[in-house]
């Protein structure tokens, strides 16, 4: 059974007649009545009586016409869902982010979006980049964003953001001289570091390597799990900490913290998605409204 002969039957049950459904459906009057047959043989059930020159339902024609007008109404309603969803008058996306794109990055974005598609529901969840990185794999994200290297072959990685690291600690610990640290110097200091996993880590720890320096070699007191975690451990003198100037920007411009003199690379901030799954309207409008964004933001 199909949508095409449920559309026909009803034509010529609501007409009782051929000729005249085929001329409403714009088909021919043998093509008409073959669907009709083909649903009658089928089932072993005649859905009309044919009398003389003229038809009318039986009774159990009677009840299937119910019952195909209610499958022709759920299928014209999901045809309209689906044109909803083309045209972004409703939907949902799901999207992952690791912690610095989320709290910082990501929200005016989403507001933005919003705005101007309020039909379709956006929902955030936060972790660290394996944890995003794992979601848009498995499918419980449409697509992710991330700071931190990927190395998944089913994931697509687009740059569209970039950040930067800087090195603080509370204005108690901070070297009385501003000059630029050594290797020594950071080997003698204490430090707070984001978990494992997080990409914050990943990139600092890819700095020192460039120093020479092994991460074990470092006195860390303190490992966790966030970036406003360490922040505030950092502010009440646990130590020194690398984190995005993002997360610490009021901070610094409050005095809590002070910035020390390292070069740490800049960040790229990547967007994650699977290579095998469809992309929607609605995805593709967010990511537009994303490359709209980059192209000012680097004017400023």
């Amino acid at each position: 059974m199909t949508l095409e002969q449920l559309r026909i039957f009803v034509a010529v049950a609501e007409r009782e007649h051929v000729t005249r459904a085929a001329r409403a459906l714009n088909l021919t009057q043998s093509a008409v009545s073959a669907a009709v047959s083909a649903l009658e043989t089928r089932y072993t059930t005649q859905l009309f009586n044919r009398i003389g020159r003229r038809i009318e339902l039986t009774q159990a024609g009677r009840q299937f016409l119910t019952e195909a007008r209610a499958v022709l109404a759920r299928a014209g309603a999901a045809e309209t869902a689906l044109a909803d969803l083309a045209g972004l008058k409703r939907g949902a996306l799901a999207i992952a982010a690791s912690q610095t794109v989320a709290n910082y990055w990501l929200p005016p974005l989403m507001q933005r979006f919003c705005t101007a598609h309020p039909g379709i529901t956006l929902s955030l969840r936060i972790g660290n980049t394996e944890t995003v990185a794992a979601m848009v794999h498995e499918g419980t994200a449409d697509f992710g964003f991330v700071e931190g290297d990927v190395d998944n072959p089913l994931l697509s990685i687009v740059p569209v953001g970039a950040d930067e690291l800087v090195l603080v600690t509370s204005p108690a610990l901070a070297p009385a001289r501003r000059r630029a640290l050594t290797a020594a110097d950071l080997r003698k200091m204490r430090w707070v570091f984001r978990e494992r996993g997080s990409g914050t880590r990943a990139i600092f720890e890819a700095a020192l390597a460039e120093l020479g320096i092994a991460v074990s070699a470092l006195d860390i007191v303190l490992e966790l799990p966030s970036n406003e975690a360490v922040r505030t451990a950092v502010e009440h003198g646990a130590g020194a900490a690398a984190l995005s100037r993002l997360a610490v920007l009021e901070a610094l411009q409050s005095g809590t913290l002070v910035a020390l003199k390292l070069n740490l690379p800049k960040r790229k901030y990547v967007a994650l998605r699977h290579k095998e799954r469809w992309v929607s309207q609605a995805e593709r409008e967010f990511f537009a409204m994303i490359a709209a964004r980059e192209p000012r933001k680097q004017r400023a």
